[in-house]
């Protein structure tokens, strides 16, 4: 090639950026499950996937405050499909898969990977953990309260019976498989990683069960000895989390499956986590 045919080409050639540069290429909508950014850290931002959800499912919430939100928001999301307390075995085979390896759970406080197969009641197995603890309000096992999934999820067995029915606060000592969980007399800590699923799995079910149904009236308090009342605490610690630990990916992906696989229901504050700051 000579060197005019060269000079003719690079000519060319500019000229074709030249016309890309100054294109504007179409954008693509994105879908509400691919809505959503995620950060360097894991933890992700909730905006575009509530916004796919504020014109329609949270309508009559938007724009509300404190008592009339927490109002709304109960209206909205207390007419789920209650599942049996036996289909909760296999609904958390489902939400709280591993995400790399589809033959296991994650455990809630010890972040442990293990066979879904290990599901039961013996040593080494995982079994259903009511993160609110069914003593509080005494609802036991039945369809509602204690069956709801926005609230359970796998743990070992030794571990769930170590926090047993203990409220939520910072502080304590670490145990056998506590994955950085740690525990005192009256109180637990769960691992870092989920305080914020903790703290928005609380306060979901104090808006869902407000006594206006069978169950009773659930309700967050700053407590560490709530025993058998209908209270869960401590609030101002799981406000705090719910700061710390914003909503991760696996966590908006669990409340998406509960939502179109199960329940039907939303936990708002994982959509809306200021929400907790404007109700209380």
């Amino acid at each position: 090639m000579s060197v005019a045919q060269i000079g003719s080409w690079k000519a060319l050639a500019a000229g074709v950026s030249a016309v890309l540069v100054g294109l504007t290429l179409p954008t693509v909508a994105a879908t509400p499950a691919a809505a959503t950014a995620t950060t360097t850290t894991g933890a992700t931002t909730t905006g575009a996937t509530a916004a796919a959800y504020d014109d329609t499912y949270y309508a009559g919430a938007i724009g509300k405050t404190g008592t009339a939100l927490k109002t709304s928001l109960h209206g909205i999301i207390k007419n789920q499909t209650k599942i049996s307390y036996s289909a909760v075995w296999e609904a958390l085979k489902v939400t709280d898969q591993d995400p790399n390896n589809s033959s296991n759970v994650i455990l809630l406080y010890s972040g442990i990977s293990r066979s879904k197969s290990l599901n039961g009641g013996d040593v080494g197995d995982w079994n259903r953990e009511h993160t609110w603890a069914q003593s509080h309000g005494d609802f036991g096992t039945s369809a509602g309260p204690g069956t709801d999934l926005h609230h359970l999820r796998p743990e070992d067995v030794q571990v769930n019976s170590i926090r047993g029915n203990k409220d939520f606060d910072t502080g304590g000592s670490s145990f056998t498989n506590s994955g950085g969980s740690l525990t005192d007399s009256n109180s637990f800590e769960p691992r870092s990683a989920v305080k914020g699923d903790v703290a928005r799995m609380i306060l979901y079910m104090a808006v869902r069960y407000e006594g206006d149904d069978s169950w009773p009236d659930l309700e967050p308090n700053d407590a560490v000895t709530n025993g058998s009342v209908p209270y869960h605490g401590r609030l101002s610690v799981l406000k705090q989390w719910n700061e710390q630990d914003p909503p991760s990916t696996s966590e908006q992906r669990r409340n998406e499956l509960i939502y179109s696989n199960y329940q039907g229901n939303r936990n708002p504050f994982i959509d809306h986590p200021e929400w907790v700051e404007s109700i209380w």
